[in-house]
């Protein structure tokens, strides 16, 4: 694993922000950290950058124990912006980017290839309180990346977007994985991980309720639940599936069945193909908004 928390603790007073979590995130993959708001997410992010410590556990980076010299190998968008108001845009990004280690004339030019990408080179030399919230994020984002670390951390990266720029930042998102790059994606929100994340940990309640690959995790929460539209009526058939509902809309007919555990896909397919016209079948896989409360809620009670 590129970056492993092996039983990471840490309590504030009466609360503990994070009980005995561990996750592992694989070289050159998004991965997901999920869950509600209050959960410990922020938590092991600062624990991950070195921000703050944990009372018990460990981090290891790229093979070894994490240390206070990778910290350079990370790049941090944290869910709470914070750059200069006062300062102009270019002026603040040079600036940021030299403390990363990129020279002037490098950091310039690195600079203004992302400006342009993001459709931000006339703000240039405007000062950033002149900018929307929207534009301050564009801003932010190139910053944390510019440096082209091998791990970067993008908490919340969506809030304040409209769907256009969220768009805009996943595609981003995806060409950095797609170059090398270990992505951890925290975020309460459901919409886009899917389209973006490899892997997931979904934690609640300070503790790791649900982890795995996307497609792996969505599996193991199938239903047996199926749509299908035929222009023919349907009768039962007890040994192969069961019929739930169905509804005769616009001259087709729609049930919702549910397959029985001794039948597979293909054999249940053949089996309505000989009773009616298929004009359209699907699975009901559950999304991951779905399995996000189910297990949130089965994990609180």
């Amino acid at each position: 694993m590129f970056l492993s928390a092996k039983h990471i603790v840490k309590r504030y007073a009466n609360h503990t922000a994070l009980n005995d979590v561990s996750i592992d995130v694989p070289r050159g993959q998004v991965f997901g950290l999920l869950g509600p708001n209050g959960a410990g997410k922020t938590t092991l992010i600062r624990i991950i950058n070195r921000i703050t410590a944990p009372d018990s556990g460990q981090v290891f980076f790229d093979g070894h124990e994490f240390s206070p010299e990778d910290v350079s190998k990370i790049g941090y968008l944290p869910e709470e912006r914070g750059l200069y108001k006062k300062m102009k845009v270019g002026e603040q990004a040079i600036y940021l980017a030299r403390l990363k280690g990129i020279g002037a004339a490098e950091a310039r030019t690195r600079l203004m290839a992302w400006f342009r990408k993001f459709d931000i080179m006339d703000w240039w030399d405007k000062k950033l309180e002149e900018l929307s919230k929207g534009m301050q994020q564009k801003v932010q984002f190139i910053i944390t990346v510019l440096h082209e670390p091998p791990l970067l951390i993008f908490d919340e990266p969506f809030s304040g977007f409209d769907p256009v720029n969220a768009d805009l930042l996943k595609r981003e998102i995806l060409h950095l994985r797609d170059k090398g790059h270990t992505i951890i994606f925290s975020t309460h929100n459901m919409s886009s991980v899917e389209e973006i994340c490899d892997n997931i940990a979904l934690i609640n309640h300070a503790e790791v309720v649900l982890s795995g690959g996307v497609q792996e995790v969505k599996r193991g929460f199938r239903t047996g639940l199926y749509e299908l539209i035929t222009p023919d009526e349907l009768a039962p058939l007890p040994e192969a599936y069961e019929i739930l509902s169905g509804e005769l809309r616009g001259g087709m007919h729609h049930y919702s069945l549910r397959k029985v555990e001794s039948t597979d896909n293909a054999a249940l397919v053949r089996c309505l193909a000989e009773k009616v016209d298929i004009r359209s079948f699907s699975e009901k896989v559950p999304t991951m908004h779905d399995i996000f409360v189910k297990v949130a809620t089965q994990s609180a009670s």
